[in-house]
């Protein structure tokens, strides 16, 4: 039986694979930043923060918080991303639907599934910031792009790339982890390491 020739698709790593790639990466080669990973988040804390938020934290966000409880002042993401602790997570939600206001009927016009979004959304879940106020969320939307990621900028709103990194957050983890171990470009973005200890992501 022949075998068919051409590009084999590789399949995207699980949260915990692509968690342990990191972490043996970064043992090795940014301690400081290895440092910075916090411990595994507690399954109640997770219930109590999505009652908190009125939602329910997709699966795999559930997954990397059971891995680590965000990366507190480390950069892992490209560029400047650092992932929240669950805590952190409600308090980042509730900050920016507190600043928004309650929704209204007419608050969402256009497609859901446009490029760009609104300034913020209630389904939205942030699990990163820049430290500026700016998130990275995972939309929760009842769509054909649920699970999507979407940068929310503080003062423009929110911005859905359309990289393959930004499909999901398994996605966007499972090319994290090549980028840091081959050291190849992801969406223009190089990983360095400072000072042989931390990692950072240079244009």
């Amino acid at each position: 039986m022949s075998v068919p020739t051409g590009r084999i698709r590789r399949m995207t790593s699980s949260i915990p694979e692509s968690w342990t790639r990191i972490e043996t990466w970064l043992a090795n080669n940014a301690p400081r930043t290895f440092a910075e990973l916090a411990p595994p988040a507690e399954r109640a804390t997770i219930a109590r923060a999505e009652e908190a938020i009125g939602l329910a934290f997709p699966p795999s966000l559930t997954e990397s918080l059971l891995r680590h409880d965000g990366t507190a002042d480390g950069v892992l993401l490209p560029p400047f991303w650092m992932m929240l602790s669950t805590r952190h997570i409600v308090d980042a939600w509730t900050s920016r639907t507190d600043i928004h206001g309650p929704e209204r009927p007419d608050a969402e016009t256009g497609d859901p599934e446009r490029e760009y979004g609104p300034w913020w959304h209630r389904q939205w879940i942030p699990f990163a910031t820049n430290g500026a106020g700016d998130h990275l969320v995972v939309d929760q939307r009842p769509t054909r792009q649920r699970g999507r990621i979407g940068a929310a900028d503080h003062e423009v709103g929110c911005h859905f790339k359309t990289h393959p990194m930004w499909t999901s957050l398994p996605q966007l983890l499972d090319m994290t982890a090549t980028a840091i171990e081959t050291g190849g470009l992801l969406d223009c973005y190089e990983r360095v390491v400072i000072d042989e200890r931390e990692l950072t992501w240079e244009f």
